[in-house]
């Protein structure tokens, strides 16, 4: 028969007491004692019972995964790559499913809520009635304008954004909100990763060629910052304006474009890819291609395998039928971090949550080898970035021998010292 710890005690002290001086065994105070202490142990046994029996209170963690439904460019440089619509939710799926897997330790339960705008809707109205009220996390995939409208009317709200669509460094800077953590590498990150690499080529003559899209001059000004900050220079810029069916006359219009005075390498910024992918293999000298086209950075690859991404790349893959993307990636960290943090404080609450979020205490796995955390002083989400051809993976930055007297993460992107962010 099964007996408990405290079956066990209580019969062990029976015979204990019953081997003694058989004198005291018959006075009146053996026997008080002995009452007294198996009744103890008795309503012990019978607390522990119940306690056990009760199992805790499950704590629920609910998140909302706001978007927008994109229009598919009329601008495409090719059929190569399908158009995906959904990229970023089905990250967020995966991470949920992983916040669940220790939920089940923890007595903890997160739900997801996706909330999608169509293309020509409103999605400050959206916000307003739908999430503004019901949820304290709030995941956001939307361009720079909407990311910043939504943050600026939940400014007097308990509420934490998690933006995971959006590179702008405006959004970490003069325009930063202290309601915001940002997940994906800025462009300032992505260029200063580009510009060590160069470095450590000792490829120090840049030939720097841009749409005339504001996305592209936004990187532009970004390609020219680490080219300071590197003491790399930029010996030729162009724009390319031209209209013309790149597919068809690349081959000759390009040599020509790029007839300009000797350098090292050509820096493309081209976000919306109407013509970077024809300059590879094409240009007037014999020169490598980086940038948003040829070597690019990136907060993920499908080439990346290293730390444990391969493991994280096939789940994604069995889960989406695709290959994870960036905006997936950032997803997918957003919803983890929150997981994450909650497991660690054994909590659900918005502040408690969003002060160790912010806190040296919290670390995230991100697959990349450094372990990922936020900066205290513009919410962006320290990690390493991915420089890669479009079938290898050719690096991770910070490159070996860039220091810093923090973590070697600070030397891409604006410091702290750096930062126009005041909260």
């Amino acid at each position: 028969m099964k007996t408990t710890r405290k079956g066990n005690l209580r019969d062990c002290l029976f015979l204990f007491l019953i081997r003694l001086n058989s004198k005291f065994m018959k006075t009146p105070f053996y026997f008080l004692l002995l009452i007294a202490l198996l009744s103890t142990l008795s309503l012990q046994a019978l607390a522990a019972k119940k306690t056990a029996s009760t199992p805790p209170a499950i704590q629920t963690i609910s998140i909302a995964y706001l978007t927008q439904e994109l229009a598919q460019p009329t601008e495409m440089l090719s059929n190569l790559d399908p158009f995906i619509n959904e990229k970023g939710a089905i990250g967020a799926q995966l991470a949920i499913s992983d916040n669940n897997t220790t939920g089940e330790f923890t007595h903890q339960q997160f739900v997801l809520q996706t909330f999608i705008v169509p293309e020509d809707g409103d999605v400050a109205d959206t916000f307003t009635k739908q999430i503004a009220t019901k949820f304290n996390y709030v995941v956001t995939n939307l361009n720079a304008k909407n990311t910043l409208t939504i943050s600026t009317l939940a400014a007097d709200k308990p509420i934490l954004f998690f933006d995971a669509g959006t590179i702008d460094d405006e959004l970490r800077g003069e325009q930063c909100k202290k309601n915001t953590l940002h997940l994906l590498p800025s462009r300032a990150m992505k260029a200063d990763a580009l510009a060590q690499y160069l470095l450590k080529k000792r490829w120090t003559k840049w030939f720097l060629v841009s749409g005339t899209a504001p996305e592209d001059m936004l990187f532009v000004n970004a390609l020219k910052r680490a080219a300071k900050r590197f003491g790399t220079k930029i010996v030729a810029e162009k724009k390319w304006e031209h209209t013309f069916d790149a597919r068809k006359s690349a081959q000759s219009d390009v040599a020509v474009f790029t007839q300009t005075d000797d350098y090292d390498v050509l820096v493309v910024a081209d976000e919306k890819g109407l013509f970077g992918e024809y300059l590879e293999y094409r240009t007037w000298l014999a020169r490598p291609v980086v940038g948003t086209q040829g070597l690019i950075a990136t907060a993920w690859h499908k080439t990346h395998e290293q730390w444990g991404a391969a493991q994280i790349q096939n789940r994604f893959q069995a889960l989406a039928k695709r290959s994870m993307e960036e905006l997936d990636y950032a997803a997918y960290l957003a919803v983890r971090a929150i997981g994450e943090a909650a497991t660690r404080t054994k909590s659900n609450e918005l502040e408690v949550l969003s002060n160790y979020l912010r806190s040296p205490q919290f670390t995230l796995q991100g697959y990349k080898g450094n372990p990922l955390s936020f900066r205290a002083w513009d919410g962006q989400l320290r990690q390493s970035i991915l420089l890669v051809a479009p079938r290898s993976f050719v690096a991770a930055a910070p490159i070996e021998g860039f220091l810093h007297p923090k973590t070697e993460l600070d030397t891409l992107g604006f410091d702290q010292n750096e930062s126009a962010c005041h909260f």
